[in-house]
């Protein structure tokens, strides 16, 4: 498929207005783009499925291109000929808000393309982008970022309008064509495994669009997504093999898939639900995720060990996001090789912990997680415990489907010294006590679960609830900032804060406003409010207290990239950091658009293993003041 293709397939479908229209209109691109490729040419499909999602790679994969926003500006620059600079560039997307539009509107594939390379060049396909990016994100070592300027800037003179855009926003994994993971899922059921539509009866008039797929396709789609996290493995086995290729997938060693992820809920709920509930300690950690099989080995080659020919692994940690952080772990490394012995794949927790081994604040856990230098150092300053606390694969057994009693007794058979404790309570009395001792001990509270439960990757069901002392804190993405003044001129101050907003509108408290406030309140409201804020994002307040010096520096070194407004010292940031911001309560307030504001917000630490989606809700917020 040639690349111009599928950037403009991609265009008609940005286009779709409804969800249903637009997974029909993905459906026909995949069968498109999945015509078995019998003549020996590359298989199209994974790659059109992936570059749809945004990624060059599968999302088990910890490869990535490494191309922020300031190097994609450069090279867009540098092909739009030598009268445009970044900072032009820069300027045109701040007035256009984003990167594709920016990228179509330059002249990068015409007069320039045939400038630099002359004609006669054959037209970019979906394979070869494929290969070429890949390339670049193979690129390492001195002199990386201008070989990676380089590349890019060579496929940019060699796109169409169209084609940069669609180029411009994959690199930086902002795709914008109103397409996620569920859309791609049931356009994967729809393109492959729906019967074939009957012919319309003469003088039929066009009935509304729908769906064919039967439920069975769709759950094993999904079914075959949550034990791969491979958008086009899982394209190209529901084209080769249909619903029973679907149903063979399986977990596999070394290949990370989505955590299991819960809910707020109180005991009452629980128990409500749940009849038994089994309770756990919550604790105040990193999520890992464990993967190891000795292959018959001792697991001695550590996190350096690699998947061999016999099937070896060596022990490998992933964070909630699928992110590789072995290296910065080896003491985790060393504990499972020691004492694991069948192949198995472990959920828990990485705890910092104290000379006497009592937990330390989740701020020293960060110190350690994702570190890629100074490890050894810092592996004699802060000293780290896993708690597992779920087995989704032992010795051959895929356990995803057994109920949660079952996996801790697993658990428990594999790796008993680091099994977190899990007891059954069916009143809330006795859960408040579970909470009562875990909080003495210095975690964070409990888990409510339902111990018949499966596992259910990448699920935010009800059947994982978290229960948190009275005192919460609010995970929240920071949006704008002020700069300081004085010594800190040169720092930001003050962050703006901002929890997603799902259903894309304001809360309920913020239309309460503002008939009853005159003029000059109103002014001096919109100026506290916002910088110009994501869509999708609602904010709930400021804060600059609790922030040291070191902090101050390190936030402004990794917001300042991301800056896409400024207005004298206002500055506004695409979504990229989440904070944890504790507060002494939530009030009503119209003057922050979620029609809320945190009062007396104090900033206890960056998120470091949570992305954006992951930020609290406008939901939460309404839950926690008390509103819903």
């Amino acid at each position: 498929m040639e690349f111009a293709a599928l950037a403009e397939r991609a265009e008609r479908v940005a286009a779709n207005d409804g969800d249903i229209e637009t997974t029909l209109a993905v459906a026909d691109l995949l069968a498109d783009a999945g015509g078995a490729a019998d003549d020996g040419s590359t298989d199209d499909l994974p790659v059109v499925v992936r570059f749809l999602l945004g990624r060059v790679f599968p999302a088990h994969d910890t490869r990535t291109l490494d191309v922020g926003p300031a190097l994609c500006r450069e090279a867009i620059a540098r092909a739009a000929g030598q009268n445009v600079s970044a900072a032009d560039v820069e300027d045109r997307l701040a007035e256009r808000g984003e990167i594709g539009a920016v990228a179509a509107e330059y002249d990068l594939g015409g007069q320039r393309g045939l400038a630099a390379f002359g004609s006669g060049r054959d037209a970019l396909t979906v394979a070869a982008l494929d290969e070429e990016l890949r390339d670049l994100a193979a690129a390492s070592g001195e002199g990386s970022e201008s070989r990676k300027r380089d590349a890019l800037f060579g496929l940019f003179t060699r796109c169409s309008p169209s084609e940069a855009a669609f180029l411009a926003r994959l690199v930086l994994g902002e795709m914008r064509l109103g397409v996620g993971e569920g859309t791609v899922r049931d356009a994967v059921a729809e393109a492959f495994l729906a019967s074939p539509a009957p012919p319309e009866e003469d003088g039929a008039t066009g009935a509304e669009p729908e769906l064919a797929a039967p439920d069975d396709a769709v759950a094993a789609v999904e079914r075959a997504l949550q034990v791969t996290n491979d958008y086009g493995r899982v394209a190209v086995r529901a084209r080769d093999e249909g619903v029973a290729g679907l149903r063979e997938e399986s977990l596999r060693v070394g290949r990370p898939v989505q955590a299991m992820l819960a809910q707020a809920g109180t005991a009452t709920d629980a128990v409500d639900a749940f009849g038994e509930v089994a309770v756990e300690t919550k604790f105040d950690g990193a999520r890992v995720q464990v993967h190891y099989d000795s292959g018959g080995d001792d697991g001695a080659g550590g996190a350096d060990a690699a998947a061999g020919g016999d099937g070896a692994l060596g022990p490998r940690l992933y964070s909630r996001n699928m992110d590789d952080v072995t290296e910065a772990l080896p003491e985790i490394v060393e504990y499972v090789a020691e004492r694991v012995d069948v192949p198995v794949i472990l959920d828990g927790e990485v705890v910092a912990v104290d000379d006497d081994g009592d937990p330390l604040p989740f701020q020293e856990v960060l110190r350690r997680f994702r570190r890629k230098h100074d490890v050894d150092r810092m592996r004699e300053a802060v000293s780290l415990r896993l708690h597992a606390f779920d087995c989704l694969h032992a010795d051959g057994d895929d356990l995803l489907d057994r109920p949660l009693r079952e996996r801790h007794d697993r658990l428990r058979a594999v790796l008993p010294d680091a099994a977190a404790d899990l007891t059954l309570a069916d009143d809330p009395e006795a859960i408040a006590a579970a909470e009562r001792a875990a909080l003495d001990a210095g975690h964070e509270g409990v888990m409510l679960k339902n111990p018949d439960a499966a596992y259910t990757p990448g699920d935010r069901g009800r059947d994982w609830l978290k229960r948190k002392p009275d005192v919460e804190t609010l995970d929240a993405v920071v949006v704008g900032a002020e700069w300081g003044e004085g010594r800190r001129a040169e720092l930001f101050g003050t962050f703006l804060l901002a929890v997603r907003d799902d259903g894309g509108d304001a809360s309920d408290a913020a239309e309460r406003d503002v008939a009853g406030r005159d003029a000059a309140e109103r002014d001096a409201a919109d100026r506290d409010a916002d910088a110009p804020v994501p869509a999708g994002y609602a904010t709930v307040g400021k804060v600059a207290t609790g922030i040291t010096d070191e902090a101050l520096a390190d936030l402004t070194e990794r917001l300042e990239p991301h800056v896409v407004d400024e207005t004298g010292t206002t500055v506004a940031f695409d979504p990229e950091l989440v904070v944890e911001v504790g507060y002494e309560e939530i009030q009503t307030s119209p003057t922050y658009s979620a029609g809320y504001a945190l009062r007396f917000p104090r900033f206890v630490g960056v998120r470091e293993d949570k992305e954006v989606d992951d930020a609290d809700s406008l939901a939460r917020v309404r839950r926690l003041a008390g509103d819903d």
